[in-house]
Formats: structure tokens, sequence, C-alpha cells
């Protein structure tokens, strides 16, 4: 969805990964039904920069169950993810999460067996990536 260095959470308690989005409407192109949504709220950061409505004609609804185990619809959509260099596809439900500190929420489902949870350690994607750039900007001054 071209979004880049966005925080996620890792929350091993919850099953499915969750996205921020408001605006969420089914529209009807040219005889097909496509969703339509907005990431991101005014609030974040980065708002300015990366909001806008973007539309997916793959998707589907399900029933998930929320942070306080209420289960609800949502729409659900497939989309790549990079997360430590590596790109992989990832399932997520279109979600208010305005109130939370993160816009991104990974579940178990994509989880397993893809990476090892330890919760004594965090940001450690980030650390890499800044690692690797102070590498490069060591090996330019030479």
């Amino acid at each position: 969805m071209g979004l880049k260095n966005l925080d996620i959470k890792v929350d091993t308690g919850a099953y499915t990964a969750a996205i921020h989005c408001h605006q969420i409407e089914e529209r009807i192109v040219d005889g097909k039904e496509i969703l339509y949504f907005t990431l991101l709220d005014p609030s974040h950061r980065q708002y300015r920069d990366q909001m806008h409505e973007y539309s997916e004609e793959e998707y589907s609804e399900k029933r998930i169950k929320n942070s306080f185990g209420i289960s609800e619809k949502r729409f659900v959509i497939v989309t790549d993810i990079i997360l430590f260099g590596k790109k992989s596809s990832i399932e997520l439900s279109l979600s208010a999460r305005g109130e939370m500190k993160f816009p991104i929420l990974i579940g178990r489902r994509f989880l397993m067996g893809r990476f090892v949870v330890d919760p004594s350690k965090y940001d450690l994607s980030y650390k890499r990536k800044m690692k690797i750039i102070k590498n490069k900007t060591n090996t330019s001054d030479t």
C-alpha cells in the first residue's frame, strides 16, 4: 500500500492482524463491488504524508473477536509487508484502532512459523534498520 516505517505491535494474544482505518465503504463501480477505506488518522504523525483513500477489489468479510472478546464483522484484505528486509503476504482486518498507540497489530496467525517472540526485546526491526543505515554511512565516508 506504499506505507513505510509504521510502528507495529506484535500481540501473541491476538490471532489475526489488523490495520487502523476509517471511512470504510463498499461501492459499486462498473458493476463490481469495491472496498474503499482511509488509513491512519489525522492525529497520526504520518497522516499528511501518507494518508489517502485506498481501494481494493479482492477482499472478504469475516467475524473476528475484538480485544474485548466480542465478535464483530470486519473487512479483510491481503497485502504485502516487509519486516526485517523480508517481504511476506499478510491478511489484515480493517479496524478502527484510532485509540490505539500502534496503527498495525500483528497476531499469532502471521507470526507462526516465521518468528519467535521474545517479550524482553523491543524495536528489533528499527534497531536493525538503524545499524544498516549507520554501516552504509560509515562505508561511504571512507
